[in-house]
């Protein structure tokens, strides 16, 4: 079985990848290829691709990673329909109770104004008589 994916050149910290047909079994980074259709830099997002000989092996059964996918569906090609589409990514904290923005607001505390007492009078002075 044949697969569509990225091989990855360049040099450290600035890959460039071409799009290469090659056997599923083998890894990547093999150099045994069937053919090469493509380039794609993700930097400046620039992708050359012989769209003629990728239609081709779509045809023929070649499966497409889910990388090489948005790439060819980003440059206009029509996928065959057994083609499985990538799923969208979400996001998703692991532990989204412990998060700060999920933790019950904390009331700011209430200061209680004692309750005042009546004014106490000032005992009265006996009355001399």
């Amino acid at each position: 079985m044949l697969a569509i994916r990225l091989q990855r050149n360049g040099r450290k910290a600035l890959p460039l990848y071409r799009i290469v047909v090659q056997e599923a079994q083998r890894h990547p980074l093999s150099g045994r290829i069937v053919a090469q259709v493509g380039s794609y830099n993700p930097h400046t997002k620039a992708t050359e691709l012989d769209k003629a000989e990728v239609e081709k092996y779509l045809n023929n059964g070649a499966q497409p990673s889910g990388r090489v996918i948005r790439i060819l569906v980003k440059e206009g090609i029509k996928m065959p329909k057994w083609v499985k589409m990538p799923l969208e990514k979400k996001a998703a904290a692991k532990h989204a109770d412990k998060l700060r923005k999920n933790q019950p607001k904390e009331e700011a505390p209430v200061e209680e104004a004692p309750a005042e007492a009546p004014a106490e009078e000032a005992p009265e002075a006996p009355a001399e008589a």
